[in-house]
């Protein structure tokens, strides 16, 4: 965390719903809210990441399985390896 404060990121993807609710949630919190589109690879050094649940398109889209190969889920689940990682 940079100064005590965390950035926390929430990710959008096409037809996302709750990802403003996110953002505004964590900014109420005092954390710095920090928007991500779905194709970014590179998340902007966050602290955290949220993937909001809940999409417009309806379920039978099966969105979170085509989410997966979305940049920011290559990213996040890339950055959870190096957390979760013994240190040498």
């Amino acid at each position: 965390m940079t100064g005590g404060v965390p950035r926390v990121g929430v990710v959008t993807f096409p037809g996302s719903l709750d990802d403003r609710d996110a953002l505004r949630a964590i900014e109420q919190m005092g954390g710095e809210a920090v928007p991500l589109w779905h194709a970014d690879r590179d998340l902007g050094a966050v602290d955290a990441v949220i993937l909001p649940g809940g999409f417009s398109y309806g379920d039978y889209l099966r969105c979170g399985a085509i989410a997966r190969f979305a940049g920011s889920a290559t990213a996040s689940k890339s950055s959870a390896k190096l957390a979760c990682s013994p240190a040498p």
